[in-house]
């Protein structure tokens, strides 16, 4: 009896520690840590999503006419104290004043857009603003490509992308991890439709301002409706553009077509020539663009 209970204890103690080790063997299952770099159930663990500084230190804008604020306070000038960007105007409150307050807007914001400027013009106009070390660039090109002589004079879609990502890529090879806000191009069918009711705008228009989209602005036969239609289509390729390639950017804001949906009346366009902003329509775009850039998370 007494060696039969003897082996029954060392059969018990066997199994016993068999079944502890088969309960400690599994390093993933219960309580125990995952592997660095993975979850429990051995996925890889998500990429963190980058920091966006919502309170940037500085200030660089590129683009065109809009961000020189042309238009904004005489006839056929540029105005760049009234910029929606890096303006210094107490009533249009740019962006950079927003974000820097008055003092430093002056000393650490700088506007590097040129009025007529094309998306081809940007990453030059990038490779000045880089030299600046800028926090943050904020971009607004794209009406001049589709404000052409002609519809076939359009810059194409193609060229488009290619320009832009020729501009974040001249960016990023100076400065990577400089963050861009980047507006969407207006709706210049609704310019039309708005600044067309001034018979002074139309004269104006005649001028040669975005003939591609303004010639012959009282006509409504179906070749001036078609060829208006083929311009807005181009903008609203090009606004598909920014939006997919600023995707691509962990760094880049889009503003989410926010500036093309605009509905906008006369108040918002200069009333020197019925198309650029005036201040009104530049405070706007300075709201809009601050909204974004301190939003707690991107334009869905």
């Amino acid at each position: 009896m007494r060696n039969r209970s003897h082996r029954s204890r060392a059969v018990l103690a066997v199994v016993a520690a068999a079944l502890l080790g088969v309960a400690g063997c599994d390093a993933t299952g219960g309580d125990s840590p995952a592997p660095n770099g993975s979850t429990a159930a051995g996925r890889p663990s998500p990429r963190p999503t980058p920091a966006w500084d919502r309170s940037p230190g500085s200030v660089a804008a590129v683009g065109d006419s809009i961000t020189r604020g042309f238009d904004a306070c005489t006839v056929l000038s540029d105005c760049p104290e009234a910029s929606w960007a890096t303006g210094s105007d107490a009533g249009v409150r740019s962006l950079a004043i927003r974000l820097l307050g008055a003092a430093g807007a002056a000393e650490r914001s700088w506007n590097y857009a040129v009025t007529g400027a094309r998306m081809a013009d940007l990453p030059g106009q990038m490779a000045q603003a880089v030299t600046r070390e800028p926090d943050l660039v904020a971009v607004m090109a794209g009406a001049n490509d589709a404000c052409r002589s002609s519809v076939s004079a359009m810059t194409s879609v193609a060229e488009f992308r290619t320009d832009f990502e020729d501009a974040l890529d001249t960016l990023r090879e100076a400065l990577p991890k400089a963050q861009v806000y980047v507006a969407s191009v207006p709706d210049l069918k609704r310019l039309w439709s708005e600044g067309r009711t001034n018979p002074l705008g139309k004269q104006v228009w005649k001028l040669g301002i975005c003939p591609s989209m303004l010639g012959d602005a009282d006509s409504l036969d179906a070749a001036a409706t078609l060829r208006r239609d083929t311009v807005q289509d181009r903008v609203e390729a090009y606004n598909t553009v920014l939006a997919e390639v600023c995707a691509k950017d962990r760094y880049c804001r889009f503003d989410g077509g926010a500036v093309f949906d605009y509905r906008f009346g006369t108040d918002e366009l200069s009333h020197w020539d019925w198309f650029h902003p005036s201040k009104s329509g530049q405070a706007w775009l300075a709201e809009t663009a601050y909204r974004v850039v301190t939003a707690r998370k991107p334009v869905a």
